[in-house]
């Protein structure tokens, strides 16, 4: 049976996306290990299917939704916010707030891509919480569905503060900058491992997986396909370092925020 391969998380620009797809589709052939697109949208079916070889996820529906995948590991990215397997998030306003700190965003709106999202949600609770009265910062929190989007509601003034993805801002840089036109970072969240890449295989299949993505980062042909990602290395990694997130999350619950 053809397993699926797909790189859902960073497809800013569909044509570098897919040349990350298919550099790893000819490392896993030459593999011994045949795989299809995948071009649904139902991301959680996705990473929760049987047929499931590779994808990147998000670290917290890593740990909160998806028990039964495995982990293969992490890329290291070149982003400014980024160390080794680490990144964290912006948090992003409008220029005429640019001096502000989060402190003097309380009773103002925010936005979020989902409330799945460690980037864009679980990040930002933990920098509101223990700033929160009463299990409530903000007066209102809208979610838009994706990074992209909240940079546009920023930008349009339905609400004024965002946790944005690192990465994501960058790759906005290269390829869309009139989306941040308007936009600040007006701090930063602390670093928690990258978005990782996961399988529905065995452990077998994991060696070769970790065997192959290796080679994307360091073999000389692929060395274009990744800078264009901004991937500058990869790790294997475990589950074990995302139980970060969870902890995020619970310290905000002991402070009793539930919720943005």
């Amino acid at each position: 049976m053809t397993k699926t391969l797909a790189f859902p998380m960073y497809a800013i620009n569909t044509a570098d996306n897919d040349r990350l797809w298919q550099a790893v589709r000819t490392l896993l052939l030459e593999r011994g290990l045949r795989v299809s697109s995948w071009n649904g949208t139902d991301l959680l079916a996705h990473w929760q299917s049987p047929e499931l070889l590779l994808s990147q996820t998000c670290g917290f529906p890593l740990v909160t939704q998806l028990t039964d995948v495995q982990t293969v590991g992490c890329f290291h990215y070149t982003a400014p916010g980024c160390e080794g397997i680490h990144y964290r998030s912006f948090l992003v306003a409008r220029d005429a707030d640019a001096g502000k700190t989060l402190a003097d965003f309380r009773g103002q709106r925010a936005v979020a891509n989902s409330v799945d999202s460690q980037s864009g949600y679980n990040a930002l609770r933990k920098m509101v919480a223990p700033l929160s009265v009463q299990g409530r910062f903000f007066s209102k929190t809208r979610l838009s569905g994706s990074h992209r989007q909240s940079l546009v509601a920023l930008a349009e003034r339905s609400a004024d503060i965002a946790a944005i993805d690192c990465v994501t801002w960058a790759l906005l840089q290269r390829h869309e900058p009139d989306v941040l036109k308007s936009l600040s970072v007006v701090g930063e969240t602390p670093p928690t491992p990258g978005l990782p890449l996961i399988t529905a295989g065995d452990a077998s299949t994991v060696e070769l997986l970790r065997d192959a993505l290796h080679a994307l980062v360091s073999e000389p042909q692929y060395q274009s396909v990744c800078e264009a990602m901004l991937i500058g290395g990869f790790s294997a990694v475990s589950r074990e370092p995302y139980s970060l997130l969870l902890a995020w999350r619970d310290e905000a619950v002991e402070l009793g925020v539930t919720r943005l």
